[in-house]
């Protein structure tokens, strides 16, 4: 039994490897145009942001718009990973299928919906979540760190926000998780994670942190 009435996932970094593939992408290709960045300083800068608020931030960070190629090098990149499937991060797919089936779920990503269901798909968990696939990009103005995508999501649940736990691995997340007045789980369990990764969570204001899936089921 959870002492919450429903509970929120954040989906890149939290139940797929994504990040760190994701962000190296990235950094490689800055490096390639002339503006040398790190898989870690890609993840310091631009996890967990969409749309046009990762693509200013990465402009901020070159000091200059984006080429136009980068869109078709990011798609191409995009389109792989949804062909091959991405790895869970370690004891995600047994801790989300041993959730009450009744326990509302959801998932809140900054990703678009249709990359949240192929890779559910591909873990075998679509019917864990479905219809509640919700997107930063696609069912709210504010994406992250706004903490609007969380009212949406607990709204179509049904649920108080106030009776929601929300499990986010990035700081951008953590921060609209914790803005939003719900109970956040601060999960440092992707590679992706460096050591102080717990410690910037935790300076957002996040009510606990989990190293792996078991912390997460024992906070619940």
């Amino acid at each position: 039994m959870s002492r919450f009435a429903a509970l929120l996932f954040d989906f890149d970094g939290v139940l797929i490897e994504s990040e760190y593939s994701g962000n190296r992408h990235i950094a490689e290709y800055l490096t390639a145009i002339g503006h040398p960045t790190t898989a870690d300083q890609s993840m310091a800068n631009f996890m967990g942001l969409a749309g046009l608020d990762f693509l200013g931030a990465v402009e901020r960070w070159i000091g200059r718009p984006l080429p136009d190629d980068f869109h078709a090098a990011r798609q191409v990149e995009n389109e792989r990973c949804l062909v091959e499937g991405i790895a869970e991060v370690a004891g995600a797919v047994a801790f989300v299928r041993a959730l009450p089936r009744d326990l509302p779920r959801a998932i809140v990503s900054s990703s678009r919906v249709r990359w949240i269901r192929t890779h559910l798909t591909h873990l075998g968990i679509a019917d864990a979540f479905e219809p509640h696939l919700y997107s930063g990009s696609e069912h709210v103005t504010r994406g992250k760190p706004a903490p609007d995508l969380y009212l949406h999501a607990a709204a179509r649940l049904g649920v108080a926000i106030e009776q929601c736990a929300i499990i986010e691995d990035s700081p951008v997340g953590a921060t609209g998780a914790v803005a939003s007045g719900a109970y956040v789980i601060g999960l440092v369990a992707g590679s992706h994670c460096a050591p102080d990764h717990a410690d910037r969570l935790r300076a957002i204001g996040v009510d606990a942190i989990a190293r792996d899936f078991a912390e997460v089921a024992a906070l619940l």
